[in-house]
């Protein structure tokens, strides 16, 4: 019996990657001696010192990101990053890693991330890749990314650049 085409089922589209983010040191360029141009203070937590320095350029970089990858906040922050980031940044409510308490090792991230991504596509976003997120990201089957940033800094445009050529443009096997 010939089958065309219309008798198929639509193909559901793969999921997007998924873009995990770490706020402190790519948001917040927390490390920086002073305010950097072009961010502003904000105090969401009052008791910090230094205050949460955010970017507003960073929201049409962010929504230039949530069409190509699904974001996810990978952050101590958790919640707090829908509650303050979310809105500043015009991003809707995203999916948290949960971690443990705060304060925890870098290292602590890697089993909930693990978990989290399974074999989904992955890039993340980090002041503090350890050596346990690097064998993760070099022992997974799906495409993995760990982006570095530096955390005086924070996101770059380079930074953006860098993942979008990185889901556009697959290294062939």
């Amino acid at each position: 019996m010939h089958r065309n085409d219309s008798d198929r089922p639509p193909r559901t589209p793969a999921p997007r990657p998924l873009l995990l983010l770490d706020v402190d040191g790519v948001l917040n360029p927390f490390a920086a001696p002073a305010c950097p141009p072009g961010y502003r203070e904000h105090g969401f937590f009052p008791d910090d010192d230094p205050p949460v320095r955010l970017n507003d350029s960073h929201a049409p970089w962010l929504a230039l990101l949530s069409a190509r990858f699904e974001l996810v906040w990978a952050t101590g922050w958790e919640d707090e990053a829908n509650t303050y980031l979310a809105p500043h940044f015009g991003l809707p409510l995203l999916p948290v890693i949960r971690f443990p308490p705060v304060p925890f090792d870098p290292a602590a991230k890697v089993p909930p991330i693990a978990a989290f991504t399974g074999d989904r596509p992955a890039a993340w976003v980090d002041d503090a890749h350890t050596a346990e997120a690097r064998l993760w990201a070099e022992s997974r089957a799906a495409r993995t990314l760990l982006v570095a940033t530096d955390p005086a800094r924070g996101l770059t445009e380079e930074t953006v650049r860098t993942l979008l050529s990185w889901w556009d443009n697959p290294t062939p096997l």
